[in-house]
């Protein structure tokens, strides 16, 4: 029970963690979209996988 509570709080972290870069970002045109794979790289890798979504979302430019 333990770690699917614990999984579900780094879901909704890195659901907060994305939707508030995208509100800074969305002046810059840098929107990384919410879906279920960005989801699940935030919530599992951190902070570093949404700066590697970030430098993905750079060079497609």
């Amino acid at each position: 029970m333990k770690k699917v509570l614990y999984f579900v709080k780094r879901v909704l972290l890195s659901f907060i963690i994305l939707y508030s870069y995208n509100l800074i970002a969305v002046n810059f045109n840098m929107v990384i979209p919410i879906n279920l794979i960005t989801v699940g790289a935030v919530s599992i890798l951190g902070v570093p996988s949404l700066i590697a979504l970030l430098l993905i979302k750079i060079v497609a430019l």
